[in-house]
């Protein structure tokens, strides 16, 4: 979804397709408790994949949050 919001059509656009990478996102970090929690990884597997996770959702979410304050100040400008 992130390659596709690089062509997005409109900021909005940008937007939905950034917040449905964001839900895959956190839908991959649940995949991950499981996967933890079922021993097929091991802690430091976990620790390791699900630290980037994480930090790929913070970024994607920074992203989604600062692209609506840039439409929000564009809308009140105009």
């Amino acid at each position: 979804m992130i390659r596709e919001a690089e062509h997005a059509e409109s900021k909005n656009d940008f937007i939905h397709k950034f917040a449905i990478a964001q839900k895959e996102a956190n839908e991959t970090i649940y995949w991950l408790e499981l996967l933890k929690a079922t021993d097929y990884l091991n802690e430091k597997e976990f620790g390791n994949i699900n630290n980037n996770a994480i930090t790929i959702l913070k970024l994607i979410t920074s992203i989604i949050k600062n692209t609506k304050s840039q439409v929000m100040a564009k809308q009140v400008l105009s």
